[in-house]
């Protein structure tokens, strides 16, 4: 029988109410659990004696176990494999940066050491990327909203996080309503992350962006774009048939009027099919409405089936001078991290070999920092 977790709030604070216990309690139960991520809810001090026969009965502490944490050899990327308690697995990844090591303006960060953790809010994917792994595996379920916290939870004790990600397996929109749930958790008491150091990530589910500044106002928005017209969007993206990119474009302004936030535009980078400098143009066009900073993203191997090819370094800066230069668009290259051990943009698909790797972390050059 399955039983959900106590960070699923929506289940924990009905169940607390129709008994008639304090949902204040309830932060203080994810505190224990999560310093104390193997106990048993009955360990929880200081809870109304009403409250241990319910929770005991109906919840488990966590109902996802790590199966594995594998170190890339650099020690700055880990990427957790985490089992799911309907027999499914997820992958999370964390990425370990440090901010002085970057500019800003031509100047130096202040800050010191952070990690960012990747989230993953589906088992599989609908969308279809072709150039996604995960997109491979298809699709099978959606993540609780408990589901995707306690990745939080198990990377919490490998390293302080700072940042969240909406990037890892799934398509986060499609799964709205616990990825709004999850995130007011990781915002509040006991995680108390900063709603504007999360980002979520879409391919432009447009009917969602309509909403997500209302519900989540502070949170970024990262939209995967990918291309600069519909018709090479289609190509790559099946799921594009249904988010017409002027549809998409329209929605984004809204959004922006509304939050006056940037948004994040992902462009990966495909030797021959979106790098020209025609396609940089038609970006640069087709963003100059808007405040956005664009992410260039390296294509990432996905098996030797793949029928794309990695950009080179000498298109992706041209691509990249032609949106700063011509049409004053803020754009970065992203530094890929955890290639090796497939946990890079792209490369997440659940692989049940992988074993545990020992090693403390180095650090990186921050090169995408959240709050820009």
């Amino acid at each position: 029988m399955a039983f959900p977790s106590v960070f699923d709030y929506g289940a924990l604070r009905t169940e607390f109410e129709n008994a008639g216990i304090s949902t204040h309690f309830i932060p203080l139960i994810w505190k224990y659990v999560l310093q104390n991520p193997i106990c048993e809810l009955d360990e929880v001090p200081s809870l109304p004696s009403s409250a241990y026969p319910l929770l005991r009965s109906k919840f488990r502490a966590l109902t996802s176990s790590l199966s594995s944490a594998v170190d890339s050899k650099d020690r700055v990327t880990t990427k957790l494999l985490i089992s799911l308690q309907n027999g499914t697995s997820v992958e999370a990844v964390i990425m370990r940066y440090d901010t002085r090591l970057g500019k800003y303006d031509g100047k130096p960060r202040p800050g010191g050491p952070r990690s960012t953790l990747c989230v993953s809010s589906q088992v599989g994917c609908k969308m279809g990327c072709k150039f996604c792994a995960t997109g491979t595996m298809g699709f099978k379920n959606n993540l609780s909203s408990g589901e995707i916290v306690e990745q939080l939870v198990h990377a919490h004790h490998f390293s302080h996080i700072r940042n969240v990600v909406f990037m890892g397996m799934g398509e986060p929109l499609n799964n709205y309503a616990a990825v709004v749930e999850a995130i007011q958790i990781m915002t509040g008491f006991p995680f108390q992350l900063s709603p504007k150091r999360i980002t979520v990530s879409t391919v432009g589910i447009i009917h969602a962006i309509n909403k997500l500044h209302d519900d989540l106002p502070n949170v970024n928005l990262a939209v995967s774009l990918h291309a600069p017209d519909q018709d090479i969007r289609c190509q790559i993206m099946p799921a594009a048939r249904a988010f017409p990119l002027g549809k998409l474009m329209d929605a984004l302004q809204t959004y922006q009027k509304n939050s006056q936030h940037k948004i994040f535009i992902e462009y990966i980078m495909l030797d021959g099919v979106n790098d020209q400098e025609q396609h940089a143009h038609q970006l640069g066009s087709l963003l100059e409405m808007l405040k956005v900073v664009v992410n260039l993203i390296p294509f990432n191997p996905i098996g030797t089936k793949s029928c794309f090819r990695t950009s080179t370094e000498q298109n992706v800066r041209k691509f990249q001078k032609i949106l700063r230069g011509i049409y004053n668009v803020r754009t970065t290259v992203r530094q890929e991290m955890g290639q090796d051990i497939s946990g890079a943009c792209g490369q997440l698909v659940v692989n049940l070999s992988e074993q545990r790797s020992v090693g403390s972390a180095g650090l990186l050059t921050d090169i995408e920092d959240l709050r820009i």
